[in-house]
């Protein structure tokens, strides 16, 4: 019984064996008939091109706000017309001045009234001071005279020398609270013109601080350039949601104190904000030319330089995937009248010249647990091998790590043939959610 066991299992052992060695057989078959589409690798001069797309922006604006004035919200009375050409000193907006006229009114009679009590507060410390230096003079003079009826109590009785003494004593006190008093006349007079003072500056500042709101109710143009209107938010009491819709800012509108109502944008230096990959940043530097073609404009063709090249990436947090993005500003050779900020462009930049660069189309190079790899054809099959890839332009790949001549495949042979020994019928993977 246990031999006829082994002798079974021997037999399946084989059958085994011989179905793996057939199947090997038809997937290298299967591999080997693949028609994969292939390239080969040329060396050549070329000139690296960078393409991208970016934004028109204005190198230099100011910003026209609402002045940041206390006392609520301000009432537009002018305002310049959107796309309106302004030179340096020409009035962009104005705010109806009225209450700010009022508070001016009001800071100089309160002024004008603290004046008066100072001049009151002087005129009654005068008399309060004339009558107090009378009294002293006669508490002084009774006191001499006291002085003098004690000095003829050896010719008196006790009884009239007692009564000298007591009466030189009352004199005495009188005076001494009398120069009390003087003294506390004296400072209750400055305390009082002490206040109306304070009073007074309080109420010079206020007017001087109206005066100066009441020209902050007119506001110029900074510098030369172009008037944009930007979105009124006062208008939806500061909530709005994204992708609502807000209307410009208009004559009449109420916008609160420092409220951004428009912009003066210098039209002379226009640049170009736009993000390369990680593969074309090191090929750019600033000082590059640039061909710029503008959507708007679909009929001219501008130019520009590379300005700066910046060395710090963004990224999108949420996509592992998604490739780091440097920062590139380019600026125009000339300015031209119809340009606006915002418009978008086209962008190619002239990089340097390679002499005998090894170049293939960009599709043939594939990436691999982050490196970066190429098929090369090596008798009947397709060997793996990592290269550097040094630049990208216009479609094609410049390498290092592979020869002059060696001819590679435009498609991933190991997924081809995946796809080749996936049995007939069968469709795809599903997810684990699939049903």
């Amino acid at each position: 019984m246990n031999r006829t066991i082994l002798q079974t299992g021997a037999l399946l052992a084989v059958l085994t064996g011989a179905g793996s060695s057939i199947a090997c057989r038809q997937a290298s078959a299967l591999a080997g008939e693949m028609e994969i589409p292939t390239a080969t690798v040329k060396e050549a001069d070329l000139q690296l091109k960078v393409r991208t797309t970016g934004a028109l922006r204005t190198k230099q604006s100011r910003v026209i706000a609402a002045p940041a004035i206390g006392g609520g919200t301000l009432q537009i009375i002018k305002l310049a017309r959107f796309g309106a050409q302004v030179h340096k000193g020409d009035v962009i907006l104005e705010f109806d001045p009225s209450e700010q006229e009022y508070n001016l009114a009001q800071n100089r009679s309160d002024l004008e009234q603290a004046e008066q009590e100072i001049v009151k507060s002087k005129a009654d410390a005068a008399v309060q001071t004339a009558e107090d230096q009378t009294a002293l003079l006669k508490a002084k003079y009774a006191v001499r005279r006291a002085e003098l009826e004690v000095s003829k109590n050896e010719l008196l009785s006790k009884i009239d020398a007692q009564k000298n003494i007591l009466a030189q004593d009352e004199a005495k006190r009188a005076l001494a609270q009398l120069e009390q008093d003087v003294r506390s006349h004296s400072a209750s007079n400055k305390a009082a013109l002490a206040i109306s003072e304070e009073k007074r500056n309080k109420a010079r500042l206020a007017m001087n601080q109206a005066e100066d709101n009441i020209k902050k109710m007119t506001v110029t143009a900074a510098m030369d350039g172009l008037v944009v209107i930007h979105a009124n938010t006062d208008s939806t009491g500061g909530f709005f949601f994204f992708g609502m819709t807000l209307p410009d800012y208009h004559v009449g509108d109420q916008v609160n104190p420092g409220s951004s109502i428009a912009e003066v944008i210098d039209m002379s230096h226009l640049e170009v904000s736009a993000q390369v990959g990680e593969t074309d940043h090191s090929n750019l530097k600033p000082g590059q030319p640039v061909d710029i073609q503008v959507y708007a404009l679909p009929n001219d063709k501008f130019t520009g330089k590379v300005e700066t090249v910046g060395g710090a990436t963004s990224h999108e947090f949420w996509n592992d995937n998604s490739q780091h993005k440097f920062d590139v500003t380019i600026l125009l050779d000339k300015s031209d009248a119809r340009l606006r900020p915002g418009f978008a462009a086209s962008i190619s930049i002239r990089g340097d010249r390679l002499s005998n660069a090894v170049s293939i189309p960009s599709e043939a190079v594939f990436e691999r647990e982050g490196k970066k790899i190429v098929y090369c054809k090596r008798n009947r099959g397709f060997e793996a091998q990592e290269v550097k890839l040094r630049a990208l332009s216009e479609g094609q790949a410049i390498l290092e790590g592979v020869q002059p001549g060696t001819v590679v495949a435009l498609v991933n042979p190991e997924a081809r043939a995946s796809e080749k020994a996936k049995p007939e019928g069968a469709g795809p993977a599903l997810g684990p959610g699939a049903k």
